[in-house]
C-alpha cells in the first residue's frame, strides 16, 4: 500500500484549501483569512475582511533577502484562548536573527484545519504556548540556511516536522529539525496539505483491516481532506470506495469531482438509510472497514452496512454528536471500534523513525517527508 500511496501523491488533485491570502506587504490591501470559524462580520481587524481567494503561491510573498533586515514577517497572532473571530490578530512578528542551524522560509500556502481553530479555541489536547501563531500545516521555500545547516538549502520546499510551527506568516527562522523537505515537482496545495489529511488516509486504511484489492471501505465527509486521500489511495492499492456526502445543491459536480478522485460509489446521508443501499452489493463486498469522521445518526447508519466482526475507525467528530452503537452490534455481529489521531500515532513511532523522545526534533537529514506516516 505504500507504493500506492506514493503513486497517489504523485498523481494527487489539488485539495480545496483556503489559505491565508491579502498578505503580500505593507498595507495588507485585498481579500484577508477565511475558514471555519475566521470568516463572516465578526473578523474586521484590518487585513482580515473581505471576500476568501486562494493565494497566488509563485508571487513574491517577502521582498527581504535576509532574515535579519527587511519587511518584518507579519502573522496571524492569538495571546489568549476563544473563538477565533474575537482573539486572532493580524501583527507584525519580531524579527527573527538567522542562527547556525536556522533555516529563512517564505510560506507559499498554510491551509485552516479544524484542530488550528481548536487549538486557538483551547480545546485541542495540544495547545502552543502564548501568545502564538496559528497554524499546523504549509508548505515554505528555503531562502537562506545558517552555517552549520546541511540538509537544506536556498530553494528547497519545507514542511513543519510537527504540530505547533505557526505556520500562518509571511516568513519565518526555524530549527533545522523543525523541517522536512518535501519535493517541489509536486502542487503547491499538496504539499501544503500533506502531512495530515493523506498521513491519516493513509493509516487508516493500513492500520486496522488487512485490506486487499477487491475489498471495499465505507467512509462518511468524503468530501473532507482525509476523505478525498482515502479514495485516491483506495484507487491506487485496487480498493473499491463507498463515500457518504450530504445532501447539497451542487451535489452533482460534488459527485463529478470525486468520481474524477476514483470512487465507486457516492451516496448521500439519506441514501445511506434507504433499503437500496443493498442494490451496491451486489457487485462489491460489503466493507470490512468504516471510517468515521461525524459521529451521531450516520456513524449508527454506516455501522449496519459492515460486514460481521468488521471495524469502525473514528478520527473525527464535525458533527459534535456521540458514537451511537446499538448493543446488537457488538453481541451478534462483533463489531470492533477503534479511534485514531495522527499526532499520536507520530509520537507512538517517533523511536521508529530515528528520533527523540520528543517528535519535534526530526531530523531531515536523516528522515525524509516520507516518514510522517510510511513508518511501521
Amino acid at each position: 500500500m505504500q507504493r500506492a500511496a506514493a503513486r497517489a501523491l504523485r498523481g494527487a488533485r489539488s485539495p480545496q484549501v483556503l489559505i491565508p491570502s491579502g498578505l503580500s506587504g505593507p498595507g495588507l490591501s485585498g481579500p484577508g483569512l477565511s475558514g471555519p470559524g475566521l470568516s463572516g462580520p465578526g473578523l474586521s481587524r484590518p487585513g482580515l475582511s473581505g471576500p476568501t481567494r486562494t493565494l497566488s503561491t509563485r508571487s513574491p510573498l517577502v521582498r527581504a533577502r535576509s532574515a535579519t533586515a527587511g519587511t518584518p514577517p507579519l502573522g496571524l497572532l492569538y495571546e489568549r484562548h476563544g473563538e477565533a473571530a474575537a482573539v486572532v490578530q493580524l501583527k507584525d512578528l519580531e524579527v527573527p536573527k538567522l542562527g547556525d542551524c536556522d533555516v529563512h522560509v517564505k510560506m507559499l500556502a498554510a491551509p485552516i484545519n479544524p484542530a488550528d481553530i481548536n487549538m486557538i479555541q483551547g480545546t485541542y489536547p495540544v495547545l502552543s504556548l502564548l501568545p502564538a501563531v496559528g497554524g499546523n500545516e504549509g508548505v515554505g521555500e528555503v531562502l537562506e540556511v545558517g552555517h552549520r545547516v546541511t540538509a537544506l538549502k536556498p530553494g528547497d520546499w519545507v514542511i513543519p516536522a510537527n504540530a505547533g510551527l505557526g505556520t500562518w506568516r509571511t516568513w519565518g527562522v526555524f530549527p533545522e529539525e523543525m523541517l522536512l523537505k518535501v519535493p517541489s515537482d509536486i502542487p503547491v496545495l499538496c504539499a501544503a496539505t500533506l502531512s495530515v489529511n493523506p498521513c491519516t488516509a493513509f493509516r487508516l486504511l493500513a492500520d486496522f483491516e488487512t485490506l486487499v484489492p477487491g475489498d471495499s471501505v465505507i467512509q462518511n465527509a468524503a468530501n473532507s481532506g482525509v476523505g478525498q486521500a482515502v479514495i485516491q489511495i483506495a484507487r491506487a492499492s485496487g480498493i473499491k470506495t463507498i463515500n457518504v456526502v450530504r445532501d447539497r445543491p451542487d451535489l452533482p459536480k460534488l459527485v463529478e469531482r470525486l468520481m474524477a478522485l476514483g470512487a465507486d460509489h457516492i451516496i448521500t446521508e439519506e441514501m445511506l438509510r434507504k433499503p437500496e443501499m443493498k442494490d451496491i452489493f451486489k457487485s462489491i463486498p460489503r466493507p470490512r472497514l468504516a471510517l468515521n469522521c461525524v459521529g451521531g445518526k450516520s456513524t449508527t447508519e454506516m455501522l449496519r452496512h459492515l460486514q460481521p466482526k468488521g471495524t469502525m475507525v473514528t478520527y473525527g467528530g464535525m458533527a459534535k454528536q456521540p458514537v451511537m452503537v446499538p448493543v446488537s452490534a457488538f453481541i451478534f455481529r462483533d463489531m470492533r471500534l477503534r479511534g485514531f489521531w495522527m499526532t499520536q500515532w507520530r509520537k507512538d513511532h517517533a523511536q521508529g523513525m530515528g528520533t527523540a523522545t520528543n517528535p519535534t526534533q526530526h531530523h531531515p537529514h536523516s528522515h525524509s517527508w516520507s516518514h510522517l506516516c510510511l513508518s511501521q
